[in-house]
């Protein structure tokens, strides 16, 4: 049973300004969903100047853990001190956190300043998001949701231009500290027209489940990120997350109040969710991981191809997200779910279809169709979620539903990275990394026909068995759509203010 804080007994703020506090957490989410793409498209200037190229796939990860640690730690604090307050907290460490970046002199610096962006990125989509929950009511914030949403699928496409634009025109610390005046702007219209928390009573944060929680997921997500490096070490790494796990569990049902509330157990719907994050997060990572490889590595296509192609996914998802309002309100939470799980399963399967002899068009069909599945079924959990949790815990639950989306995709690029590498094993044991060899464009036309073609067919077998896993991962998002109690839909708010 959740519990009712007399000072959150309204789920929607009152307040006039409510296209402002949008805008704001957009340029929030902005600036968290672009640092990826642009940093990625960095990297390869700021390894010729700092080096430390066997460091490099810590910059990402690092910031990956970090971030993913404290998504549901800032979603509790958020329920239980304000999330205003919390904003600004996380927003103020990721800002710090970029400037840092920007004069790190080593690539270990680096890593460690990218650790405290990550401390300061695992509060805003989660708040970000619970913010628009409390200022627009239920039949509103499935538009809403929308318009945030979009702005993954814009920073999925500006951020790699972005980067390329500033590393050829300024300095590499120019893909840091972009964020500062993205940032403070967001930070500033939050200051002035987001409403002040209301008084709450003293609380206690569950430390010990925090701890639990913190040691479970860094030991997952290294066994998971760093698999081929640790070797065996790995699968003590996951026994070590599993008995933390257990120990959370344990810790959750004996403490007064723990850091997930049983009430997010007691919701059909608040579990549909988490399952649905976290097969979208695994089923996403089959085509942005992989297709853009199979664009360039078998169909020898251009790195600008790839990268349209992927886009349209990016496209596909916004424009999926901001029908779904109209969608949830004419039929149900499950209808639209369902339905965009099915386009998940229908571009999933038409991935299938490729060959080396196939054109572009069945890879970008089968990208958008994938986008616009993500963007019904992810906008529809998180949306039916936030409508479903009471608002003294709204922030968890809706922190929940984000976190397990990220825990997917780790656990999608793992189990999807395994595939790949296990059939390249068994197709071509004496070849070295043939995927870098068809990706390199002077090495691959120094090859000839005979050892391209069979680089070329054994390459796509082994991405064909890739994306039959990705496919049956997308089926179970059919079934966590059909978790949704039939019936359900967005529903006027009796106490709603604007």
């Amino acid at each position: 049973m959740a519990v009712n804080h007399p000072a959150v007994n309204k789920s929607v703020v009152k307040t006039s300004h409510r296209p402002l506090i949008l805008t704001a957490c957009m340029l929030s989410m902005f600036m968290a969903a672009v640092e990826v793409t642009i940093v990625a498209t960095a990297m390869p200037t700021i390894i010729g100047d700092l080096g430390g190229f066997s460091l490099l796939g810590w910059v990402f990860a690092v910031y990956l853990l970090t971030q993913a640690i404290t998504v549901p730690i800032y979603g509790r604090l958020a329920d239980l001190y304000g999330c205003r307050k919390m904003f600004f907290i996380g927003t103020t460490l990721f800002l710090i956190g970029s400037v840092l970046c920007g004069f790190a002199p080593s690539l270990g610096w680096m890593i460690g300043f990218r650790a405290l962006q990550g401390l300061g990125a695992g509060a805003i989509t989660p708040i970000a998001t619970t913010l628009i929950a409390n200022v627009y009511g239920p039949q509103e914030r499935a538009k809403a949701q929308g318009y945030l949403s979009s702005v993954w699928g814009v920073s999925a496409i500006v951020g790699p231009l972005m980067g390329a634009f500033i590393v050829s025109h300024f300095p590499w610390a120019v893909v840091f500290w972009v964020n500062v005046p993205i940032g403070l702007v967001a930070m500033a219209i939050l200051i002035k027209y987001l409403p002040p928390d209301g008084q709450r009573k003293p609380h206690q944060l569950d430390l010990a489940g925090t701890a639990y929680l913190t040691l479970a997921v860094a030991a997952l997500l290294l066994a998971l990120l760093q698999a081929e490096a640790l070797g065996y070490w790995a699968l003590a790494l996951l026994a070590f997350a599993v008995i933390n796990a257990g120990l959370l569990v344990r810790q959750e049902r004996k403490t007064p109040e723990p850091l997930f509330p049983l009430a997010l157990w007691d919701s059909k719907v608040i579990i549909a969710g988490n399952v649905g994050g976290l097969i979208i997060g695994a089923t996403m990572m089959g085509i942005s991981a992989f297709l853009p490889t199979y664009v360039q590595g078998v169909l020898g296509g251009t790195p600008l191809e790839a990268g349209t192609t992927l886009a349209l996914m990016s496209i596909g998802w916004p424009l999926a997200s901001m029908f779904s309002s109209r969608m949830m309100q004419a039929t149900s939470y499950r209808a639209t779910a369902v339905t965009g799980a099915l386009l998940l399963v229908g571009g999933s399967l038409a991935l299938l279809l490729l060959s080396p002899s196939s054109g572009l068009w069945m890879a970008r069909l089968a990208a958008f169709s994938i986008g616009a599945g993500m963007g019904l079924s992810n906008t529809t959990f998180i949306v039916s979620v936030q409508n479903s949790a009471e608002p003294a815990i709204r922030g968890i639950a809706t922190a929940s539903t984000l976190f397990t989306r990220m825990l997917g995709s780790a656990i999608g690029t793992a189990v999807l990275g395994a595939t790949l590498n296990l059939n390249l094993e068994y197709r071509l044991p004496q070849v070295n990394d043939p995927v870098q060899q068809l990706m390199e464009k002077a090495t691959r036309s120094a090859m000839d026909t005979g050892q391209l073609n069979m680089l070329t067919d054994s390459v796509a077998a082994s991405l064909h068995w890739v994306f039959v896993v990705s496919a049956v991962i997308s089926v179970l998002a059919v079934a966590a759509g059909l978790l949704i109690p039939s019936g359900d839909r967005p529903h006027p708010e009796a106490q709603r203010e604007s």
